[in-house]
């Protein structure tokens, strides 16, 4: 449908990005749009390759996330930005946490992380998010997720009240004020910057 919006999020296991997709999905619901969810686990524990597909709309019929069809893609790290790159949509939104997780094989010497990594993504038209010094800043280091979607939430024509309510009533209690300012700073980040 014309309506419908594609959100890829990616990165890796412990990053956050499956509570992320969550968190999109019931803010989508909580405006009153369809949402269908696909998401792709790899060894998530061991900090393995994390990808989700959200798609929203007035109503969606498919999760069908083929080459070239993400309006919007979310990655917590820059490699696993590179890696998505090519399901970005013509024209999207590239959000990308500005930080490069090693991963085992780097860690090991078997391989190397990819060169020019943020300049290719400078290249691709990403917005790079301080989203982990954000996080911090708004009192709880684990809530760059937060921040990313603070970010995503500048892309998309939900109320923030939607986003407001729905992270409220989905994060650890006692977490609740630090994720809503990481959620503002993320929206507000894009914002000073005139939009993604």
């Amino acid at each position: 449908m014309a309506d419908t919006k594609t959100v890829l999020l990616c990165g890796v296991g412990g990053q956050g990005t499956i509570l992320a997709a969550d968190l999109l999905a019931h803010a989508a619901l909580a405006a009153g749009r369809d949402v269908k969810v696909s998401e792709i686990h790899g060894m998530a524990q061991r900090g393995g390759a994390v990808t989700t597909v959200v798609r929203v709309g007035e109503r969606v019929g498919s999760m069908v996330a083929d080459l070239g069809c993400a309006d919007v893609i979310v990655s917590f790290e820059t490699t696993e930005a590179l890696r998505n790159l090519p399901f970005l949509a013509e024209g999207g939104a590239l959000i990308v946490n500005d930080e490069a997780i090693k991963p085992l094989p780097v860690l090991t010497g078997k391989a190397a992380m990819p060169a020019r990594a943020r300049e290719q993504l400078i290249d691709a038209g990403a917005l790079l998010v301080p989203a982990d010094a954000i996080a911090r800043e708004a009192g709880n280091a684990k809530a760059s997720n937060v921040v990313l979607l603070g970010a995503l939430s500048a892309a998309l024509d939900f109320p923030a009240e939607a986003w407001e309510s729905t992270v409220a009533a989905r994060v650890p209690a006692k977490t609740v004020e630090a994720n809503l300012a990481a959620l503002a700073a993320g929206r507000a980040f894009v914002e000073e910057r005139e939009g993604i």
